[in-house]
């Protein structure tokens, strides 16, 4: 019987939002409608890709994955505070995330800011936890903070969404195209896969091989995405199309053309599972998953 990537992601995605749920309960002190607001965005449908690739990363290495899983929900706390912050009307100005009204529609820019901010401060109380990571040495979950610290910030993707805003009108090279997007959506893909790495224990060879699958996969991940912006469905990807030329951002389509952007996209795919030669069937859902990039709708 072969592997069934649907059933897998939905397992994965349940794993995943039970922990979150258990990490972020509701409350009823007076912070309730900030708690309310960083809810609101974190269980809005999303596809928790970054976790599954942290637990894959586990999997891969034939470590049970919920070693990792605290790591996993840092790493989606991330990565949704930072499309909060990416939606106000000083950033993006977008007003549909998922197909729901975004953050500061529903609770106002202050409130919104405050959630992302929230989110951003709760991952790492979650990361360094002990009591939630016991299972993880205290030096190689020191490193994983250094790692997905590295990969939010300045240096990865607060860095990359910089180069973006100061790029909106511009005709960039293809070079910063590449160099924007590897740190505003590969920086934190590839942190996801290497702290589940470093968190199974991968020696230096696996977690070289690991790493260069992120940084494919997040390449791979953010041409599709350009891709989908001008051939997608506003319906089912839940979101508004065509916002990236209308807000004429550079994009892989805006400087290539669609046929040689997917062509560009099929190439990280393929240099990704190529990543993966090492190990055996237990990384499976790590190839499958990247290879699904290329039929991805939303």
């Amino acid at each position: 019987m072969g592997f069934d990537l649907k059933e897998y992601l939905k397992e994965k995605q349940r794993l995943v939002n039970d922990a979150l749920e258990r990490f972020l309960p509701p409350v009823a002190d007076p912070t309730r409608n900030l708690v309310e607001s960083m809810r609101y965005s974190l269980f809005a449908g999303g596809k928790r890709l970054r976790p599954i690739l942290c637990l894959g990363a586990a999997e891969a290495l034939g470590k049970d994955p919920e070693l990792c899983l605290p790591v996993a929900c840092s790493l989606e706390m991330i990565h949704t505070y930072s499309l909060i912050h990416d939606d106000l009307p000083a950033m993006d100005d977008d007003d549909l995330r998922r197909g729901k009204p975004t953050n500061h529609v529903v609770f106002g820019e202050a409130m919104a800011i405050l959630a992302g901010d929230g989110l951003l401060t709760e991952a790492f109380y979650v990361l360094s936890n002990h009591a939630e990571n016991e299972l993880i040495n205290p030096t190689k979950l020191l490193e994983i903070i250094r790692v997905i610290s590295e990969a939010a910030g300045c240096r990865g993707m607060v860095g990359g969404q910089t180069i973006d805003l100061e790029s909106e009108g511009k005709k960039i090279e293809p070079s910063l195209l590449e160099q924007m997007h590897s740190r505003k959506t590969g920086a934190l893909i590839t942190a996801a896969v290497e702290s589940g790495a470093v968190a199974a224990g991968a020696d230096d060879e696996a977690r070289k091989a690991l790493i260069d699958y992120g940084k494919h996969f997040g390449l791979a991940f953010q041409i599709t995405d350009d891709v989908l912006d001008v051939t997608g469905d506003s319906e089912e990807m839940g979101k508004p199309v065509g916002s990236d030329e209308a807000k004429n951002k550079s994009t892989f389509p805006a400087l290539f053309g669609l046929e040689k952007a997917r062509e560009k996209a099929r190439f990280h795919v393929n240099r990704a599972v190529e990543s993966l030669k090492l190990f055996d069937d237990k990384a499976t859902p790590l190839r499958e998953l990247v290879k699904y990039l290329l039929k991805r709708k939303k």
